[in-house]
């Protein structure tokens, strides 16, 4: 497989409660890279034109990118797609954070997930093995106890979590998904796709380090642009003080 890539997709059907990994071929990583790109594509070819954003039909796609869980600096994103409940076309919207190069680590370089639970369930993705956890107790809290609970659960600090609160279990149409309690994919409502397959959270952990063609320069590239970003006034302002504020 390229370097930058794990060759593992992640297909979940809820459903069904079955999930099954694709291994795609080099030319297909070459075409479509990852992020809202690897998407796209699965939208396209997956699902049925005229789909409401909210039946057990429409997708929800998790997509890092080619760089993120690599030490590239400022480039921990990834992607969430679906057809958005809020405007009927597709939705995509980025978070930060250390859920996507979590998912990297774990061994994925997407989740793909169709269909809908009868009940609550959580996800929890563990150095590539998954389980369908319920979730009934957790239905209907806040993000913050959420998080602490399955933490708690899963005995492990260092999980990463992405989650909904009560506006996405309600499928508020511009509910967001969030991870960290802190870094949100916060636009086109995905949270409310993400409420109406009855998901509660997704939680990972993975330590895998991702193989790199040429561990030196990308080492000497991340130290050059580090310093340009800890030295550019912007760069400042929004770590001091935000984005509004910036």
């Amino acid at each position: 497989m390229s370097y930058g890539y794990t060759g593992n997709i992640l297909h979940l059907d809820l459903s069904s409660k079955k999930h099954w990994i694709e291994h795609p071929s080099e030319s297909f990583y070459r075409t479509y890279w990852g992020g809202r790109a690897l998407a796209l594509y699965y939208m396209l070819t997956q699902m049925k034109p005229h789909t409401n954003p909210l039946s057990p039909d429409n997708l929800l796609i998790f997509a890092p990118s080619v760089l993120t869980g690599t030490p590239a600096p400022a480039i921990p994103r990834y992607t969430v797609c679906a057809r958005s409940p809020l405007t009927g076309a597709q939705g995509e919207a980025e978070a930060g954070g250390w859920w996507g190069p979590e998912l990297k680590k774990a061994g994925f370089d997407a989740l793909i997930i169709k269909g809908a639970s009868t009940t609550p369930v959580y996800l929890w993705i563990n150095e590539g093995k998954i389980e369908i956890k319920e979730a009934t107790h957790l239905w209907g809290k806040d993000t913050g106890t959420t998080q602490k609970i399955i933490k708690e659960e899963l005995a492990d600090e260092k999980i990463r979590i992405a989650q909904i609160g009560p506006a996405g279990e309600n499928l508020v149409r511009f509910a967001n998904i969030v991870n960290e309690l802190k870094h949100f994919n916060g636009r086109n409502g995905l949270g409310a796709v993400m409420g109406s397959k009855k998901l509660k959270a997704i939680a990972v952990r993975g330590t895998k380090p991702i193989d790199l063609y040429d561990k030196e320069k990308v080492s000497l590239v991340t130290k050059e642009i580090t310093k340009r970003v800890l030295d550019n006034p912007l760069s400042r302002d929004l770590r001091e003080s935000g984005t509004p504020q910036g």
